[in-house]
């Protein structure tokens, strides 16, 4: 009889434990779908702010190519190939780690949590060791994987390129292009606004008359007084796009790791040289890393994924 009682307290003990356990690992993974569920949605905001901000799409940009007798197929002529650039919010005291071989962060998200030593400045100086907890998780992110875009010209708006390099501002260059494009001579008329495309070389000049700009776009180039010489420009038609259709997908990231959970315990470089060198050790698992990027706790940042070229 005494021997049954002892049998089912032990029985009750490995339960009370197995129960503890269960709710633990419970909370664990309530709180790592929170925080996957809050990056998610603040991925999606990004992503919808995007498409709101995609109003003005220039035409293409003249290219001279080579053709090396490659054949494509037909239906492939008509396509746009896009490189996605992802935008994702990383949170106060979160990092991303990009290890150069995808199995080494295979590695470190099977072991889900890491006790990184940190290094010792004036700080902590007092200490003898001093570790911290982090957890790892992988990288969820959306990819598009359909887009479907409206186009339609604007008729009096005309695109500028093969702007010569004259070493004045972009100011003066749009004084001097209005100045000419104003001039009934050369075939223009008056200039209701002008514009420079961000990171293309590219103007766009829009005039208050109907009929300026196709008659200037059917000339294809035009030569244009612009400071000692002459400069034979481009004349393209000005498109504008809007979005119709955005699909996306999601794709987890094969090489990059969240790591969440690190306390403010350290300056902002130090922390970051604790980890990289925590991560890079072979014995933990680690390897060697490619990027490294450290958000300290009370504070917010934006990680730019592209594509990878590896």
């Amino acid at each position: 009889s005494q021997e049954l009682c002892r049998a089912l307290e032990q029985d009750h003990v490995k339960l009370q434990m197995a129960k503890e356990t269960v709710e633990q690992r419970t909370q664990e993974l309530r709180k790592e779908g929170e925080l996957l569920h809050k990056n998610l949605e603040q991925q999606m905001s990004l992503n919808r702010h995007e498409e709101r901000s995609c109003q003005m799409l220039p035409a293409l940009p003249e290219k001279k190519m080579v053709f090396k007798g490659l054949v494509t197929n037909k239906e492939d002529t008509n396509k746009l190939m896009l490189t996605p650039l992802i935008r994702y919010p990383l949170l106060g005291g979160s990092a991303l780690i990009t290890f150069e071989k995808a199995e080494v962060a295979q590695r470190i998200i099977e072991l889900k949590e890491h006790m990184v030593e940190l290094s010792y400045g004036e700080e902590l100086e007092e200490l003898d060791r001093c570790r911290v907890r982090v957890q790892a998780a992988p990288v969820d992110i959306l990819l598009p994987s359909a887009l479907e875009m409206r186009l339609t010209q604007n008729s009096r708006s005309i695109l500028v390129s093969d702007l010569p390099s004259l070493g004045i501002s972009e100011e003066a260059l749009l004084d001097k292009l209005e100045l000419f494009f104003s001039k009934t001579k050369n075939g223009g008329g008056e200039v209701e606004s002008r514009e420079f495309l961000d990171n293309s070389g590219q103007v766009v000049l829009t005039f208050v008359q109907d009929g300026v700009a196709e008659l200037l776009i059917a000339r294809g180039h035009i030569q244009v007084s612009v400071g000692k010489g002459k400069h034979k420009l481009k004349i393209s038609p000005c498109m504008s796009g809007d979005i119709t259709n955005l699909q996306l997908q999601p794709s987890r990231c094969p090489r990059t790791v969240l790591l969440s959970g690190i306390p403010d315990v350290l300056g902002e470089e130090p922390m970051r040289d604790a980890l990289e060198i925590h991560f890079q050790k072979a014995s933990r698992g680690g390897g060697e890393v490619d990027t490294l990027a450290y958000v300290p706790a009370g504070r917010q940042g934006v990680a730019v994924f592209m594509e990878d070229a590896g």
